[in-house]
């Protein structure tokens, strides 16, 4: 197949619902990592299509959702200033701080941008040099080289007046988390194709052995995932635990080399809090040493912000697979797109959001 919509062929959709229910002989429960394939499981209705036996739970794998409230009060106080030019992708401005968010500050006067690059960002920075610019830097390892990108142009080209917010966060250490919870009911993981497809899969392989766990990397579309959902349950009906590939026109088990070595060059591992779910070792990106005079939390001193998340929003029980959306009391009622409690309902890869608008029970 070459075109996307053969990927969403409704006989071979069918075809392969059918394969799934012929090899299941018991319970089974698979958690897709991704916000993207949360959003085409619960749109596509592959959740509905596939034996009752198959549970599906979802994981914390949308980056908007995972990126805690300390950080957007951080990113709120930054942006508030008269000084700075905040700039971020659009998904982040209506995520909920703990008193406002980004599009609040923005109809209050503060200059906030914006952009579909960090490197527009960078450009802002060349074209105001009396404007401090600081980019939102989130997400999971797919964002990662742009950002580190835009620090390294940022330094080519002298700029003293751009720094990075960062909350970059890593799968592989959710995913050891989540298997280390003593409320962990997940058997086996769909993992996200487009963050392997920068870092290849062998960080995977550790994951596999230790915790004797079938992880499949899985594309986005509904074929994807459904040969996605075969593989691994064919996995556990046959009682083995290994690392497969079914996203194999995209990934490979090198990954994006050149990614890597921009990553390597600019971040180094650290620990990050995930929003709803606290903080988890070795599990985000911070600026190395070499380029700390980019980041921004050092640069305007945000130690003292410090937030505490807010206990009506059960996100991370949610991200944890521990609760489904519709099983939160806010959900509908409190808790809507145009109010959210929290930043599953405003995602377009956020869990709440994604049943909000595609199933509302």
């Amino acid at each position: 197949m070459r075109y996307i919509d053969e990927y969403r062929d409704a006989d071979k959709v069918k075809q392969l619902a059918a394969a799934i229910k012929k090899i299941t002989t018991r319970e089974h429960r698979l958690m897709e990592v991704c916000g993207g394939q949360t959003h085409s499981i619960v749109k596509y209705g592959l959740d509905q299509i596939i034996p009752d036996q198959i549970e599906l739970i979802h994981g914390p794998g949308c980056p908007v959702c995972v990126t805690p409230m300390e950080i957007l009060d951080q990113a709120i106080a930054l942006a508030a200033r008269a000084d700075v030019i905040f700039c971020s992708f659009g998904d982040m401005l209506r995520v909920p701080g703990s008193e406002k968010d980004l599009l609040s500050v923005k109809a209050e006067g503060g200059d906030v941008r914006i952009v579909y690059s960090p490197l527009d960002a960078v450009k802002l920075a060349k074209l105001h040099p009396d404007k401090q610019i600081v980019f939102l830097a989130v997400g999971f390892e797919t964002t990662a080289p742009a950002n580190a990108l835009s620090v390294i142009q940022a330094e080519q080209l002298g700029l003293e007046n751009y720094s990075l917010l960062i909350s970059h966060v890593l799968v592989p250490p959710a995913i050891e988390a989540l298997m280390t919870s003593s409320d962990c009911r997940v058997q086996g993981f769909l993992s996200a194709g487009h963050v392997c497809a920068v870092m290849g899969y062998e960080e995977y392989r550790p994951i596999v052995e230790k915790y004797k766990v079938p992880i499949v990397v899985t594309g986005f579309e509904p074929l994807d995932i459904l040969q996605g959902i075969y593989l691994c349950v064919k996995q556990l009906e046959e009682g083995r635990a290994e690392l497969e590939n079914q996203y194999t026109r995209v990934v490979s088990e090198a990954g994006n080399r050149p990614a890597q070595e921009i990553i390597k060059k600019v971040f180094t591992v650290s620990a990050r809090k995930w929003r709803g779910i606290g903080e988890i070792p070795n599990s985000g990106f911070g600026l190395s040493e070499t380029y700390s005079q980019f980041d921004a939390a050092k640069r305007f001193d945000l130690s003292a912000v410090r937030t505490k998340e807010d206990n009506e929003c059960i996100s991370g029980l949610i991200m944890q697979g521990i609760k489904k959306p519709h099983e939160c009391p806010a959900f509908g009622i409190r808790c809507t797109p145009e109010k959210p409690l929290g930043a599953p309902m405003v995602s377009s890869e956020g869990a709440c959001s994604a049943y909000y608008r595609y199933r509302k029970s």
